[in-house]
C-alpha cells in the first residue's frame, strides 16, 4: 500500500511505471513459491524518475530503505571503471551477491548506469537470475534485482512522440506498445550494458519498464513538491519561471524536458537561500 501511495503522489507522468512496479513487486513479495528472483529493468532519459523509483521500492520493503544493510547499490563508473579488469569485476560481483544472499535471501541489488557498464560484465550474474532451486546450497529466488539505464530512451521517446502527433494522450500508451521494441533496442545497443546479454536472450528480465520523457506540466509538479519539501509556500510565479528555464525537445515542438526534473533542486537554490 505504501509503495502504491508513494508512486501515486510523488512520481509524475509515469502511469506505466506506477502500474507495472506495484504489480510486479507486490506479486513477487506475496508469492511464497517464486521460481526465480525478480528482475526489473528501468529505462529512460535522465531525470525521469528511475533512481527515485528504486529508492521508493527499497523504502517499501526495508525499514531503513537504501540505508538498509540488505540493499546493495552498484554504480558502473564507480564500481566497475576499467575495461581491462572485467574478469576481476565478474569474480567480485558473483562473490558479493553470493555472500549477501547467504546472509539475507530477501536482498535487493540495484545496478545504476547500466548504459556505461562494460559489455559482458552483467552476464556474470546470469546464474543468480535463472530458474535454479539452489546454487552451491544457496537459493536466490527471494532476491530482487533492479537495473537502471538511459539505453532505449530514444525508442521510448519515439513511441511517445508518435502518440502525441496522432492526437493521443501519453496515458493511452500501454506497456505492450513499448516493451518488446525496448528490449530489442537495448539488446542491440553496444552502449547498453545489456548488449547481446544472455539475461535478455534467456528472458531473465521480468519487466522492461519505460520511463516516458517529462513534459512542461510534469516539471512544474516536480518544482511544487520540491518547494513544499523545503517548507515554503508554493509561489506559482517561481514554479513557472523554473519550468521555463528548462530546455525542451524536439527543437520545433519543445514538448519534453531534456533533463526531466534532474536540475529542479539546483535551480530552486537560486530562488531560496
Amino acid at each position: 500500500a505504501a509503495l502504491q501511495q508513494n508512486l501515486d503522489t510523488k512520481l509524475f507522468g509515469q502511469h506505466l511505471v506506477s502500474k507495472v512496479v506495484v504489480k510486479a513487486v507486490r506479486g513477487f513479495l506475496n508469492n511464497t513459491n517464486a521460481k526465480k528472483p525478480l528482475a526489473l529493468s528501468l529505462h529512460g532519459w535522465t531525470g525521469t524518475g528511475k533512481n527515485f523509483v528504486s529508492k521508493i521500492v527499497a523504502e517499501s520493503i526495508y525499514k531503513r530503505g537504501l540505508q538498509s544493510k540488505y540493499v546493495h547499490q552498484f554504480v558502473a563508473t564507480l564500481h566497475f571503471p576499467h575495461a581491462h579488469s572485467i574478469n576481476l569485476y565478474k569474480d567480485q560481483l558473483q562473490s558479493w551477491i553470493r555472500g549477501n544472499v547467504s546472509v539475507c535471501p530477501r536482498s535487493l541489488f540495484i545496478f545504476d548506469e547500466m548504459d556505461k557498464m562494460h559489455a559482458g560484465l552483467i552476464d556474470s550474474i546470469k546464474p543468480f537470475l535463472d530458474y535454479y532451486e539452489l546454487l552451491d546450497g544457496v537459493s536466490y529466488r527471494q532476491a530482487i534485482f533492479i537495473f537502471l539505464s538511459n539505453a532505449g530512451a530514444e525508442k521510448i521517446t519515439e513511441v511517445a512522440l508518435d502518440f502525441w502527433r496522432n492526437g493521443r494522450t501519453r496515458e493511452d500508451i500501454q506497456l505492450t506498445d513499448i516493451q518488446n521494441a525496448l528490449s530489442v533496442s537495448v539488446f542491440n545497443n553496444k552502449n547498453s550494458g545489456f548488449w547481446h546479454s544472455t539475461l535478455i536472450d534467456r528472458n531473465l528480465i521480468d519487466y522492461f519498464i519505460p520511463f516516458l520523457p517529462l513534459e512542461y506540466k510534469h516539471v512544474k509538479m516536480c518544482v511544487r513538491v520540491e518547494i513544499e519539501s523545503r517548507g515554503y509556500a508554493v509561489d506559482e510565479d517561481i514554479v513557472s519561471r523554473i519550468a521555463e528555464e528548462m530546455t525542451y525537445f524536439p527543437r520545433e515542438e519543445r514538448i519534453y524536458s531534456d533533463k526531466g526534473c534532474k536540475t529542479v533542486d539546483a535551480k530552486l537554490d537560486y530562488y531560496y537561500d
